[in-house]
């Protein structure tokens, strides 16, 4: 995730600001270290970023609040971003990037041609990708195993304009430097 975000971080490190992201692990871990973060006033900007597990039709902080039940009171609704429904589909959003990590065998054709990544479930997208890796040299996708090479690799362009939520943390983030 550092890298896909790296210009980013590049632009916070040329402002003398440190950088810092956080692997929780579970959603509830996230919420509870992005809610001390806040509390302690100790950085300029802090966000949280969590999959959003199932269609998101309002916004991603109604959308915690509803399904979650987190209250967010300490927080500003802007700082809550979500990877729709899961982070893999930002994985799909770049077809080429995923042949060319995985290279022979890879099966492309059994990746969504939805044009709305982010209305396909979590299941559909976990299927595809599975599908489409298991015959590969590397092995079926697994996320610890593949995600974080795979991210540093993506185009962001093209995640940012399949992926709107994506778009969302990237513009929020910027506007956050500027």
């Amino acid at each position: 995730m550092d890298a896909l975000l790296e210009p980013i971080k590049a632009v916070a490190r040329g402002k003398a600001w440190h950088w810092k992201l956080v692997a929780c692990g579970g959603r509830d871990r996230a919420f509870r270290a992005f809610r001390s973060a806040v509390r302690a006033g100790d950085y300029a900007v802090v966000a949280l970023l969590v999959d959003s597990e199932e269609p998101v039709s309002d916004t991603p902080s109604r959308h915690v609040a509803r399904r979650d039940g987190w209250q967010l009171a300490f927080a500003q609704p802007d700082s809550i971003h979500m990877m729709v429904q899961v982070m893999e589909t930002w994985l799909l959003a770049d077809q080429d990037t995923l042949r060319g990590y995985y290279g022979a065998r890879f099966r492309a054709s059994a990746l969504p041609s939805h044009a709305d990544l982010e209305d396909l479930a979590k299941t559909d997208v976990e299927r595809a990708l599975a599908l489409a890796t298991s015959g590969t040299s590397k092995g079926a996708y697994h996320k610890i195993r593949h995600a974080s090479e795979i991210l540093a690799s993506l185009d962001r362009d093209l995640v940012r304009q399949r992926c709107p939520h994506f778009k969302r943390m990237w513009d929020w983030l910027w506007s956050r430097l500027a």
